[in-house]
């Protein structure tokens, strides 16, 4: 209460006024959690968390055996992880945009087939075999981009449809028969050649893959594409109603994610140094896993193509680390599969924080 004097000299009470209320959205919630701290900072940088799980694994695997660390071993990790982290990379894209390629492993093997083909029955020169399959291959993931944009159907039953029609086409033209990459152009196989580093080796496919992912890195943070596909992931609606042009980035993405899935074709004849029609039946699902582990959102939206680099070495590493330490390959896969279950739980709890 306070006093006030009229001119009269009479005093009257005033009551000193409230203060104002807080505006809203700057109440006063108090100090942070540390949950809630770490679910803000993995929010903003996805990559945190798949890079600590890979930092943890390897110095677990590395504790359990000493040849872990063994720089052929090291090697061999990386020689492993090579076609799964470029085919995931085209998944990456997919996923990004709220999709999912079922077809990945499918465009693949079949590319792989097709290059062969083109080297050894038509007779055409390795380079000019070569360029063939990874067009053939871009065409394949056109037109998954064309069934999703033009028919409006869902990726997932696009892509479930195309994985049996190009494993079927894959048995009729490789008539089930393996081609030996001493019957192609080097070329072909030279993907798989060494370089040594010491007493490390890389392959030239390592290097294709390192520079894939710095290329895309850079596309899909420092140009209008890359901003699209984020966009039209995030919320299709709205970016078309910003005028993005939706329709064109999804089939983009889809043709690019074509062109890679050739790329890794062109990497697993010259890690195998051959073209067999029976590998790929884990593509599918090594990619994806690849890209959940990374952090990508299998929302759309959310998520960067380095955090899908690590996502393969995290499932490279679990499956080296595991068979050093005498795991049967059943449980690798147990383990493999309660990664991405983990994942994808810390998936939804950082998706809170939009919320």
């Amino acid at each position: 209460m306070a006093n006030d004097t009229f001119p009269d000299g009479t005093a009257a009470a005033t009551t000193a006024a409230p203060p104002p209320p807080p505006r809203q959205g700057f109440e006063d919630r108090g100090p942070e959690s540390i949950g809630l701290r770490i679910q803000h900072v993995l929010h903003a940088r996805p990559t945190l968390g798949p890079l600590a799980v890979l930092i943890l694994a390897v110095i677990a695997f590395s504790l359990l055996n000493g040849r872990f660390l063994a720089p052929a071993n090291l090697s061999l990790v990386l020689a492993q992880v090579t076609v799964i982290a470029v085919l995931a990379l085209g998944q990456t894209l997919i996923i990004l945009t709220a999709g999912i390629d079922l077809s990945v492993g499918a465009i693949a093997v079949f590319s792989s087939i097709l290059m062969a083909y083109l080297a050894t029955k038509a007779g055409l020169p390795g380079p000019v075999a070569l360029i063939g399959g990874i067009v053939l291959g871009t065409a394949m993931g056109m037109a998954n981009g064309l069934l999703v944009t033009r028919l409006k159907l869902p990726p997932f039953i696009v892509t479930l449809g195309t994985l049996s029609i190009y494993f079927s086409l894959n048995a009729v033209v490789s008539r089930s028969a393996t081609t030996r990459g001493t019957d192609m152009p080097g070329i072909m196989t030279w993907t798989g050649t060494t370089i040594p580093i010491g007493p490390f080796r890389l392959t030239y496919g390592s290097i294709i893959m390192l520079l894939l992912f710095a290329g895309f890195s850079y596309a899909l943070h420092s140009t209008a594409w890359g901003k699209h596909v984020y966009a039209t992931g995030d919320d299709i609606e709205s970016a078309r109603l910003a005028g993005i042009r939706t329709n064109r980035v999804l089939l983009s993405v889809y043709t690019v994610a074509g062109t890679l899935y050739a790329i890794g074709a062109w990497i697993l004849i010259g890690r195998l140094a051959s073209a067999s029609p029976n590998v790929g039946i884990e593509y599918n699902l090594d990619s994806i896993t690849a890209v959940v582990l990374g952090g990508t959102s299998l929302f759309g939206g959310r998520g960067a193509v380095a955090g899908t680099l690590i996502g393969a070495l995290i499932v490279g590493v679990f499956r080296n680390g595991l068979q050093l330490a005498g795991v049967e390959v059943v449980w690798q896969g147990f383990a493999i599969g309660l990664l991405v279950l983990v994942a994808v739980s810390i998936d939804q709890w950082i998706r809170k924080v939009r919320a």
